[in-house]
């Protein structure tokens, strides 16, 4: 049996896994630099205003949200590559369609922000940016 158009099929998808992969590893690469950064040198500061505390902390979400959001979408595409690979040939579409995942509660963005790899990451700074909020306003 000739199992090409999956095979292409199937490389299609593990390339967009891979992307999102990099995209992970590269937007926790910016977060750690620039939250960890700005933190560091916020906590030198004796008398901080707290605005720059609070577009931290937002800045901070924001990554977050972005962080879960490529988590979920990874997720997705990898629910379809197990899908695909289960396929017989002559049902391969070469679609890349990952709605019909989006129900999944693990493939949900709350949930993928919250996964034991990201949440601790994120909370870490949250906690961080609100000790030097505290901090400042005493």
């Amino acid at each position: 049996m000739n199992n090409e158009s999956k095979l292409k099929h199937l490389e299609f998808i593990q390339h967009v896994v891979s992307r999102m992969g990099g995209n992970l590893f590269y937007l926790r690469g910016w977060s750690i630099t620039l939250i960890g950064g700005v933190l560091a040198i916020l906590s030198q500061n004796e008398n901080l205003d707290s605005f720059p505390v609070i577009v931290l902390l937002i800045v901070t979400l924001m990554f977050w949200v972005y962080d879960g959001y490529f988590l979920a979408l990874e997720r997705k595409y990898r629910d379809l590559y197990n899908k695909v690979r289960t396929l017989p040939e002559e049902e391969i579409d070469f679609s890349l369609d990952v709605r019909e995942f989006n129900d999944k509660k693990k493939n949900t963005l709350i949930y993928c922000m919250f996964s034991k790899t990201i949440a601790p990451f994120y909370i870490l700074f949250i906690i961080g940016g609100i000790y030097i909020l505290v901090r400042g306003a005493v």
